[in-house]
């Protein structure tokens, strides 16, 4: 119950807004057609930005025990050419979200949350995302 509360209120107070900006760059990806690989990434990224609580980013590789395309040298290269192109600028907005919610006692925890997606979306490739499992 928690994690909804968490998550409409994160909607409403601005995790919307980065994460329209996360599908607007996947749609950026897909016209450019050479990005269509990393389109399919930010739209993942992006519902994940819309309600973020209750789920995590973990490594593919570490989910599945191998290495795939994306964990290996190709998803560094992937990164690396998301960064460049995306992926700061993501992170830039992710940053200055953070630092306005961090204002109120009450958005503290949302800026850690715009933090944690700043780091994600720095190098997205070779990610995926799971339901957060609680141990109580």
């Amino acid at each position: 119950m928690l994690t909804r509360i968490g998550n409409f209120l994160w909607f409403v107070l601005g995790g919307g807004i980065m994460g329209l900006a996360w599908w607007i760059a996947g749609i950026l990806a897909l016209v450019s057609v050479v990005g269509i690989p990393w389109a399919r990434a930010c739209f993942v990224i992006g519902r994940f930005t819309f309600f973020p609580f209750g789920k995590e980013a973990v490594s593919r590789a570490s989910l599945s025990g191998h290495q795939d395309i994306g964990t290996g040298p190709l998803g560094l290269l992937g990164n690396v050419i998301w960064f460049l192109f995306a992926g700061l600028w993501l992170a830039l907005g992710h940053v200055i979200a953070a630092l306005a919610d961090a204002l109120t006692i009450i958005g503290i925890p949302f800026a850690i949350q715009h933090l944690k997606l700043a780091g994600l979306a720095l190098a997205p490739i070779g990610l995926t995302i799971v339901r957060r499992r609680t141990v109580w």
